[in-house]
């Protein structure tokens, strides 16, 4: 196969991927969010979707960031950062929240990845050779939620496909998530492997999958993503 160039150019914006996400989110689910990328979801729900979202530090109703004159720094998401509550919203002790997860009550988790599998097997607690990785709560919220969504982008730091046919990485969970987000595409996990169903605006199919190291199975009605 030819070499062809990473469409830097034509990659969805962080935002761009967590608006097409958000879209996704079903009216009344409970969703967990992950840590870094996942976090910017609250920004593009809308509000006839009232959707609950859960952070694993203890919030249930975590609403978007807010402006910088509002921050409480009682007020922080899993991952430092300021955040905001709905109404109706409840603050509760840590093992509360991961009852949640436990207990099967989770309607979707959105997580980063370092690497997701054909089969769904998710990596994104520790890279190779790094000895101070943290598994965090992802390992409970993944295999627990009805529901996982990785959000990501498509290549790393190298240009290395995060999208493999077997994970190379250390695994946080088996056969969990269930759709895939980068600034390439969307892509479902099926029982046969990867479904390409949605492409950035002016990339190829082509260009997905020569960035993908596992074999993409292309959906008949293959499409952009919504700007």
């Amino acid at each position: 196969m030819k070499s062809i160039p990473l469409p830097t150019e034509r990659l969805l914006s962080r935002d761009s991927i967590a608006k097409r996400l958000a879209a996704d989110l079903q009216p009344d689910w409970v969703v967990n969010l992950g840590i870094g990328m996942p976090t910017l979801t609250t920004k593009y729900v809308k509000a006839e979707q009232d959707i609950v979202f859960h952070s694993e530090n203890g919030i249930i109703g975590m609403g978007p960031p807010p402006p910088a004159d509002r921050q409480d720094d009682d007020l922080r998401d899993a991952g430092k950062n300021f955040c905001t509550l709905i109404p109706g919203a409840a603050l509760v002790h840590h093992a509360d929240s991961f009852s949640l997860a436990r207990g099967g009550r989770l309607d979707c988790a959105i997580l980063g990845a370092f690497q997701v599998a054909a089969n769904g097997d998710l990596a994104n607690w520790r890279l190779p050779g790094d000895p101070t990785g943290n598994i965090g709560g992802a390992m409970d919220i993944a295999t627990g939620a009805k529901e996982v969504f990785a959000m990501m982008t498509h290549v790393n730091k190298n240009g290395e496909s995060k999208l493999t046919e077997k994970l190379t990485y250390p695994a946080t969970a088996l056969s969990c998530v269930t759709r895939v987000f980068t600034d390439m595409a969307v892509i479902s996990v099926t029982e046969d492997g990867y479904l390409l169903e949605e492409t950035a605006p002016g990339i190829s199919a082509e260009e997905v999958q020569f960035h993908t190291d596992a074999k993409l199975k292309v959906a008949a009605n293959l499409r952009d993503i919504a700007a």
